[in-house]
């Protein structure tokens, strides 16, 4: 019961295809798992100056100032109590943080509990990534 919404146009990313997909893939199932009954995920992607830019917005839980932090850690779980229904494993953000490192992508979280969270990608500017 949650919507999803796809915005913005066509971004060029260097990378392996099924990698950069990984990214996409965790970031979404991420944001439908940890949303509400009637909520929503927009993701958004866009060319910038600084390259790619993908932002993926749900209107989920949120994540508490303190927790911030950790959750790019692997088996990290905000909410344990969760395990069940979600079926995570506390891998995906994890996963992410990784693959955005070995590609030189630069990711970061705006959250506010009970409102939702983004997370966004932004991936290095092609020239920066040819040598």
């Amino acid at each position: 019961q949650v919507t999803t919404r796809l915005q913005g146009g066509e971004a060029l990313v260097r990378g392996v295809p099924q990698i950069v997909e990984e990214i996409v893939y965790n970031l979404c199932d991420n944001a439908i798992a940890y949303n509400r009954a009637n909520g929503s995920v927009t993701v958004t992607v866009e060319n910038t100056p600084g390259g790619a830019r993908l932002c993926v917005r749900d209107t989920g839980i949120g994540i508490a100032e303190q927790h911030r932090e950790r959750v790019f850690e692997r088996f990290y779980r905000v909410d344990k109590s969760r395990s069940k229904e979600t079926g995570g494993t506390g891998l995906g953000l994890a996963i992410v943080k990784h693959i955005a490192a070995g590609i030189g992508a630069q990711l970061s979280l705006e959250s506010q509990v009970g409102v939702g969270t983004a997370i966004t990608v932004q991936f290095p500017p092609l020239q920066s990534q040819a040598q």
